[in-house]
């Protein structure tokens, strides 16, 4: 199943199920042939952060660390949101494998190849 899928994710500790969640599904999409993108935006930005999410670990789930991980192995791209990464003075040089920092128009690209998406 060729094709583009996005996964938006807004929140990080202040909503860990939320954040599995979004990257389950990200990794479902990655395994399904998909090109895969997730984008992190408000507290999303600092799951961009190296070892910010080795403490995060809903129950049912994988640790998000690991589910992060296996995205980006699995060829997945993790977008940062710019705007919302400067606000919060994150650390450029930290960044987590596969994640970049980007502007709003780098998704929209991506997007305006009939990417459908989900929001988490």
């Amino acid at each position: 199943m060729p094709g583009k899928f996005v996964v938006s994710i807004s929140c990080a500790a202040d909503n860990a199920d939320k954040a599995t969640v979004g990257f389950v599904i990200a990794n479902a999409a990655v395994a399904s042939d998909k090109e895969a993108v997730v984008f992190l935006s408000i507290e999303g930005t600092r799951l961009s952060q190296a070892g910010y999410a080795e403490a995060i670990h809903e129950e049912g789930f994988a640790p998000l660390a690991e589910l992060m991980s296996s995205f980006a192995e699995a060829g997945g791209e993790i977008y940062v949101c710019s705007p919302c990464f400067k606000k919060r003075g994150l650390d450029a040089d930290g960044l987590v494998a596969g994640a970049k920092i980007v502007g709003g128009a780098k998704l929209v690209e991506f997007m305006s190849g009939d990417a459908p998406s989900v929001c988490y």
